[in-house]
């Protein structure tokens, strides 16, 4: 689309959207959404893989070298260093690192920087496979969280919570994709209306 606002979303698992197609991943609703406004939007380039913890998406960043500004810039990530048990500590220093990249690619403009919270997988049927204790995992996670709220709440960055949906609606299989761990289309699309406030403040300034 020529002359369309670029997007750029970095990420794991659920940045990528594993499970759906292309169209149903939360970006991709989003950008579908801001057009639906009227808003020039492109397809949004994804720096993300599954798995990923916040030291490989710094390193996918290297190497994929994304040349800003971009109109948009979203950032998700901590949930695999919750699940491989990594310090909290950890998390927040390369969080701040990564917040402070996705600013410098959104042309140094904080309010261009949306923040998506870490779900809460503790509940799912994946979860309960691996006899995973739920409130563990909940604890952690809301510490993870707190720790990337406080850190964008410093930087002016907006902190879209959608954490409690992910538990709220945990039993639901429509809003599981087939593994029975990560979001479905459906579950995405709540995730791009949180969204998309903040997104439509940062290309309306």
């Amino acid at each position: 689309m020529s002359g369309a606002a670029r997007f750029l979303a970095l990420g794991d698992s659920y940045t990528i959207g594993e499970g759906v197609a292309e169209d149903g991943r939360w970006p991709a609703q989003l950008a579908a959404l801001l057009r639906d406004e009227g808003i020039a939007m492109g397809t949004p380039d994804y720096i993300a893989t599954t798995g990923w913890t916040t030291d490989e998406l710094r390193a996918g960043i290297a190497a994929a070298a994304p040349v800003g500004p971009y109109a948009l810039v979203s950032l998700g990530i901590g949930v695999n260093n919750q699940y491989r048990g990594w310090p909290l500590d950890t998390y927040r220093a390369e969080f701040a690192a990564l917040l402070g990249q996705a600013i410098a690619f959104a042309g140094g403009q904080p309010s261009r920087v949306v923040v998506v919270s870490i779900p809460d997988w503790g509940r799912t049927p994946f979860a309960r496979q691996q006899g995973r204790d739920a409130g563990v995992v909940a604890r952690e996670i809301d510490a993870f969280n707190a720790a990337a709220a406080d850190i964008c709440a410093q930087a002016g960055v907006a902190f879209v919570e959608i954490t409690e949906a992910s538990r709220a609606q945990a039993e639901d299989i429509a809003m599981l994709a087939d593994d029975g761990l990560h979001p479905s289309a459906a579950m995405y699309a709540h995730w791009a209306r949180q969204a998309l406030p903040p997104a439509r403040r940062a290309l309306s300034a």
